[in-house]
């Protein structure tokens, strides 16, 4: 009997936590594919679908490649990346841009 309250308590665990990450990035949009133009304030990626992409940054914008912090200039055409953006009026600002490596030929 003592193991219904145990599966009980850890079914709802399982559920808190995975209900969190359903909610880590709140309202933000979530841009994936591959960076073809950069300019001082903005990226457009070819996203995955094959949609192309503007996204907004600033001095508050969060620049990462694996675990380190790194800044816009190691942003470069070719790039993959990850974009978590905040939709304003009808452009989309990012909070954080996470850089992987570029795409290999033919894949952009």
């Amino acid at each position: 009997m003592k193991k219904l309250p145990l599966t009980v308590t850890l079914a709802l665990l399982c559920t808190l936590f995975l209900s969190s990450l359903t909610f880590a990035h709140g309202n933000m949009e979530h841009v994936m594919g591959t960076v073809t133009a950069i300019s001082d304030h903005s990226v457009s990626v070819k996203t995955n679908d094959g949609a192309s992409t503007t996204v907004e940054f600033d001095g508050e914008t969060k620049f990462v490649r694996g675990d380190a912090t790194v800044t816009a200039k190691d942003l470069v055409v070719g790039s993959r990346v990850v974009i978590h953006a905040h939709k304003r009026d009808n452009s989309l600002h990012a909070a954080e841009i996470k850089i992987g490596a570029k795409a290999a030929p033919g894949k952009q």
